[in-house]
């Protein structure tokens, strides 16, 4: 019984590892499409169940996904840069918010998109970190950072009522320019913002949102944003592969800056 087990994971392990090689070499690249499992069943003599496996396996690697009326398809690694300067410059008016500047630097189609705001009460975590009182109603925005049609960032956000009535972000649609310079134009002044970065375990859904296979993990972003009084006006956590992001922190301060 024990040689017949691991026989069959020979068996599957021979292909996946035919098929990364293949990547691996760019012979396959990102976005190409792998033999049917009938052809790799003909190609390499063996069952349905044993292809499926192998390919299975390639997914949860992340070294591919499936794509609908196409099949398996190599999935694409390549890394988006994100400096943190690009917050600072989306604050000025303008038609693209940071993600789409980020990405256009890049020559990147990047593009934003947005699910219609809904009024919710704030979990527990979210309403300390806005400094509201426990069970109060915040507006909640679910916005996808997009690379054509692959979904690279799940952002969600959370704002005070009365601040998201005034920069506008209680109703549906997309916000030219982005949040901040939407706040920064109702004269709300985003004036500083904590970033937490942790690594972490995708949930079932944002695996499948994300493409990922199993063994890939997320890069969970959180950011607070202040305004010049200390009041927050926004909690930000944004979901990423972590095999997709790159996040930079250029030029910061060492000692404190005086004029």
């Amino acid at each position: 019984m024990e040689g017949r087990r691991k026989g069959r994971e020979g068996g599957y392990g021979q292909i996946a590892a035919h098929f990364r090689a293949l990547i691996s070499s760019g012979e396959l690249a990102p976005g190409d499409a792998l033999p049917s499992m009938r052809a790799v069943c003909e190609q390499f003599g063996t069952t349905i169940v044993t292809a499926n496996r192998a390919y299975r396996l390639l997914q949860e690697e992340g070294l591919t996904t499936s794509k609908s009326g196409v099949g398996t398809v190599v999935r694409s690694w390549s890394r988006v840069r994100i400096p943190f300067s690009v917050y600072e410059s989306a604050m000025a008016p303008g038609d693209k918010g940071p993600w789409e500047r980020a990405t256009a630097a890049q020559g990147l189609d990047g593009r934003m998109s947005v699910q219609p705001p809904e009024r919710t009460i704030a979990p527990a975590d979210i309403a300390q970190a806005l400094g509201v009182e426990p069970g109060a109603s915040v507006i909640f925005r679910r916005r996808r950072a997009m690379i054509g049609d692959e979904v690279i960032q799940i952002q969600d956000a959370w704002y005070p009522v009365d601040i998201a009535r005034t920069a506008g972000l209680d109703t549906s649609g997309k916000i030219t320019g982005g949040i901040l310079a939407a706040m920064t134009t109702v004269g709300l002044l985003p004036t500083e913002a904590d970033h937490r970065v942790t690594v972490w375990v995708p949930t079932s859904e944002q695996a499948t949102e994300l493409s990922l296979g199993s063994r890939v993990s997320v890069l969970v972003v959180e950011r607070v944003t202040r305004d010049q009084e200390g009041r927050v006006l926004e909690v930000a956590r944004i979901t990423g592969a972590a095999d997709r992001m790159e996040l930079v922190y250029e030029r910061l301060p060492l000692t404190s800056r005086t004029s």
